[in-house]
């Protein structure tokens, strides 16, 4: 009977081979949390600040422009909305959120 126990305890072990500890089985997981916060998240958390930074900065006289690609110089600035000269008398309303890039003064001259 002794045989036929440790056979059977033998056949088991080797069927259920030891399951990792709880905290390996939650590593490949906390890995994968880690690669998207640096590679995905982080980034897009930094351009949104400077993207804010460059909406709360501008001022009357500068050139910008809008995601839309309307290229303008600020004429008026408002809390949430400014004004765009695109052409000499003709002025647009945009957000300030709409707003892309703020070129070099004296980039849009010619047009204007």
């Amino acid at each position: 009977m002794i045989s036929v126990a440790y056979a059977q305890e033998v056949a088991t072990t080797a069927a259920n081979p030891a399951a990792p500890g709880g905290l390996a089985q939650f590593l490949p997981l906390v890995v994968i949390i880690v690669v998207f916060y640096f590679l995905l998240f982080r980034p897009q958390m930094k351009r949104a600040k400077e993207h804010k930074a460059l909406t709360e900065s501008l001022q009357k006289g500068d050139e910008v422009i809008t995601q839309g690609g309307i290229a303008g110089r600020v004429a008026k600035v408002g809390e949430g909305y400014l004004a765009l000269e695109i052409a000499n008398g003709v002025e647009v309303t945009v957000q300030r959120s709409a707003v892309q890039m703020v070129l070099p003064k004296g980039t849009l001259k010619s047009v204007l």
